[in-house]
């Protein structure tokens, strides 16, 4: 009587009560599953997040109005940011006094919004109209894949042009080429110049620049009534002096400002914050998830309780007949995680088919360290709670054993 052959048994066992195997399983398969696919969905917002901020260009600095973060790092308070964008607005003398540091920037731009409906023909669809000036498509790089953005003349002359997202020109025009049509943004008429390339929306349901609609700062100012620069964004001239550039255009508007009337930060300090923030979720839906395999695993340790007790009989003729504990033990210790593995690998399967059938509308990435987790995780829990069980069989007298009905 050897290893080899208690193995045999063992996993002949579990194939002779399927039904009641699946079901011992159906706790750690619930639980791998859950596991990694929100595991899964973190990683995937968090590189969702990382690539929307590489699109927007690598050494851009923000002018923020309001103390966007803490002392500590994280964000401030939701309600004191909303207070500051609409009690506080920069100046074009701002702007003036940031592109005379041209040992520093490369080039600036700003921005107003307004939210409205846009019109051709008889489709509308809601849309974000952003009031900018010419180097915006330079600065925060809006690729066009029909037309041009408009120039410094039709920004300083506050012509009436505007330049549309992907999802505005698939709703409004479909297979028609909108350069030179007009569409009407409320009760206002523009001439589409251009149409932006798609960006990718991660199917959050949020604000998408497929939505917006660019046109100048002055015509926005004049047609809306509001000129109000809401945020700046400067073009470090060099990627390896932001910091410095940071400091200079601190130090320029602490000249009309205090400290804490505005932020200033560049794309990977926010993006560390955010990527703090979305690591505390995934972790926290991990944990919440894991509990499911807990719950398999009491499961597990049930169900071999049970068996232990109906094959009473059977550990009395194995031992009668030369089986040693440590192989009784053995035995049920590998049925609890041959229901383990295989149980982590059902869910693992269910986990990927769902990362995929999701994709389309929420980002999901399934990595090497969830699957690992997981499937760790789930045979250990296998081999925990299967040790009390195994550990009874093994203690079992063949005398009392072979007497039991």
């Amino acid at each position: 009587m050897n290893i080899v052959n208690t193995t045999t048994i063992a996993i002949k066992a579990i194939f002779t009560n399927k039904v009641r195997s699946f079901l011992t399983m159906l706790g750690v398969i619930i639980g791998v599953s859950s596991v990694v696919l929100l595991i899964s969905i973190g990683h995937g917002l968090e590189s969702y997040v990382t690539d929307q901020f590489e699109d927007l260009g690598t050494n851009n600095i923000y002018v923020s109005p309001g103390s966007l973060f803490d002392e500590d790092g994280s964000f401030s308070s939701f309600q004191n940011q909303g207070l500051s964008s609409m009690t506080f607005s920069f100046s074009f003398s701002d702007i003036a006094d940031l592109k005379k540091l041209r040992q520093f920037i490369d080039k600036v731009t700003y921005y107003n919004a307004v939210t409205d409906t846009a019109t051709y023909r008889g489709e509308s669809e809601n849309a974000t109209i952003l009031g900018t000036n010419s180097d915006y498509n330079q600065v925060l790089t809006t690729d066009m894949i029909k037309g041009k953005f408009f120039s410094k003349a039709e920004a300083e002359s506050g012509e009436r042009v505007a330049v549309i997202g992907y999802g505005i020109y698939e709703e409004l025009f479909g297979e028609i080429d909108p350069i030179g049509k007009k569409i009407r943004l409320g009760s206002h008429t523009f001439k589409v110049i251009g149409v932006a390339e798609e960006k990718s929306s991660g199917g959050f349901g949020g604000p998408s620049f497929d939505t917006y609609i660019y046109t100048p700062f002055e015509t926005l100012a004049r047609t809306y009534d509001t000129d109000k620069i809401m945020d700046i964004v400067v073009k470090a001239k060099d990627t390896n002096t932001v910091d410095e550039t940071i400091e200079a255009i601190k130090t320029t508007l602490e000249k009309t400002y205090e400290s804490d009337e505005f932020s200033v930060y560049d794309q990977s300090e926010l993006l560390d914050v955010i990527s703090g923030i979305l690591g505390m979720i995934t972790i926290a839906l991990g944990g919440i998830a894991a509990i499911s395999l807990i719950v398999g695993g009491i499961g597990i340790m049930n169900i071999m309780l049970v068996s232990v007790t109906e094959r009473t009989k059977e550990i009395g003729l194995r031992k009668a007949l030369g089986a040693t504990p440590n192989l009784i033990l053995a035995q049920f210790l590998i049925e609890a995680a041959v229901l383990s593995v295989l149980g982590g690998l059902i869910g693992l399967a269910i986990a990927y088919i769902g990362s995929l059938a999701i994709q389309p509308y929420f980002p999901a990435k399934v990595t090497t360290d969830a699957v690992l987790l997981a499937f760790g995780v789930s045979t250990a829990v296998g081999l925990i709670f299967g040790a009390a069980p195994a550990r009874r069989a093994s203690k079992l007298s063949p005398i009392e054993a072979l007497r039991y009905e």
